[in-house]
């Protein structure tokens, strides 16, 4: 499966170096780092669920779509211009 993430630039170089290093594709050492975080979070005792607080609001902007990752980002780089 083709997926789209974005890493720091820092992190991505060290990774693709590390692939590099021990003769594997940059997709293998993403694979199994995942592999390694998921078991140890399976292994790990279970937490108790956190109680989130909300506030009254006017809710979702008219437009957005909460499905579409880059129309999120686009939309927050618009409020950060505006600040």
């Amino acid at each position: 499966m083709r997926t789209t993430i974005r890493l720091e630039e820092s992190l991505l170089r060290q990774v693709k170096d590390h692939a590099m290093k021990s003769g594997t594709t940059l997709t293998a050492v993403i694979e199994e780092a995942l592999r390694v975080f998921l078991a140890k979070r399976c292994s790990a005792s279970p937490r108790r669920p956190v109680k989130l607080t909300t506030v009254k609001g006017k809710g979702l902007r008219p437009g957005v779509d909460l499905d579409s990752t880059a129309d999120l980002l686009d939309l927050m780089d618009e409020a950060d211009a505006a600040d």
